[in-house]
């Protein structure tokens, strides 16, 4: 009777032994899918990105994975993951609006610590294009706001592009040693040549060098490079003395990837982002990487301008937000819809 029952207990944990193997070479070449909301200008760096991690993830893992994109002004892509959007990643343009999710609870406190560089892979700024021959003979801030100069930027309350735009242009006026009135002024005259206010920074592009309208566009530099690039020669590349340095940040979504058991995919991929392969990616699509070797190697795609941080114009990029973009912020308070 005892052998019997020893015999009956082994089938049995053979068994149980299989099943476990089975489950767990299951769960190795599961597919997993992935969604990056990001910001308007970054489709080709993901698409490129992507296909590097999956590749790689799949050799090292064995799990395969499908990760689906989404694009839009980084204020709007921040409220449709608070209103619901299932993110597994964000990498948006801005410190604040990734920490937006972080006050509806999606994020915890201290997310910018868990990854390298407070959870910013590159850096970037905002720099002009202009029409070819430059003929307003646009070199700096003060150019903007020339007569007849009709500017081209997005909106600063849904898009990073925007918001990086009226903080460039702000705080142009304060590192140059001028007063908070000094700048409020500017910006309120800059605003008067703002002739179209699109949501995001690849609409506002297009409605520069597609629709050509406007003589100067206030842009990201990877978007910058991308324009004059796809131009024919029809557009030029200004670097002003001085810009505000952009931080575009990364998290993945506690809320959504505990639900969905994304979360060791998702961290592997943001990981990624600060690999030698992705730095090199970042460089290529016209990103700063914050690997200073990688920086260094590209450095004539890079010219050195002086960049000002966030904090000569609030103490950090949350009371940035709410300065100058909360409802009846400066902006609200400045800026007069032109009339239709």
């Amino acid at each position: 009777m005892k052998t019997r029952w020893l015999n009956t207990f082994a089938v049995i944990a053979a068994t149980l032994a299989a099943a476990l193997v089975v489950a767990g070479n299951t769960d190795r070449h599961r597919s997993v899918e992935l969604l990056n909301v990001s910001y308007d200008p970054t489709r080709e760096l993901f698409a490129d990105l992507n296909k590097q991690f999956v590749a790689k993830y799949a050799n090292e893992t064995g799990r395969q994975l499908v990760i689906r994109q989404s694009h839009g002004g980084s204020g709007r892509q921040a409220r449709a993951v608070i209103d619901g959007l299932d993110a597994d990643v964000v990498t948006l343009a801005l410190f604040s609006d990734v920490d937006s999710l972080r006050k509806q609870g999606l994020i915890p406190d201290g997310w910018a610590q868990r990854l390298a560089h407070h959870s910013a892979p590159w850096t970037s700024t905002v720099v002009f294009v202009v029409r070819r021959g430059n003929p307003f003979h646009i070199r700096d801030w003060p150019d903007l706001i020339a007569p007849r100069v009709e500017v081209i930027t997005p909106n600063p309350k849904t898009s990073g592009n925007g918001k990086l735009s009226l903080l460039g242009a702000w705080g142009s006026i304060v590192y140059r040693g001028g007063d908070e009135t000094q700048a409020r002024e500017f910006v309120r005259k800059l605003y008067e040549h703002v002739s179209v206010l699109d949501a995001g920074a690849r609409t506002s592009a297009s409605t520069f060098a597609d629709e050509k309208q406007g003589d100067v566009h206030l842009t990201w530099e990877n978007e910058a490079l991308r324009e004059v690039a796809d131009s024919g020669g029809e557009l030029e590349i200004v670097y002003p003395p001085v810009s505000i340095l952009a931080e575009p940040s990364v998290a993945w979504v506690d809320k959504n990837t505990t639900r969905r058991q994304t979360t060791e995919d998702a961290k592997a991929y943001l990981d990624f982002l600060y690999t030698d392969a992705a730095q090199e990616a970042i460089a290529k699509y016209g990103y700063r990487p914050i690997n200073p070797a990688i920086l260094k190697k590209h450095s004539s795609q890079f010219p050195k301008i002086d960049l000002f941080p966030v904090t000569i114009l609030a103490k950090d990029w949350d009371d940035a937000q709410q300065k100058f973009f909360a409802d009846n912020g400066v902006f609200d308070v400045i800026y007069k819809p032109k009339a239709q």
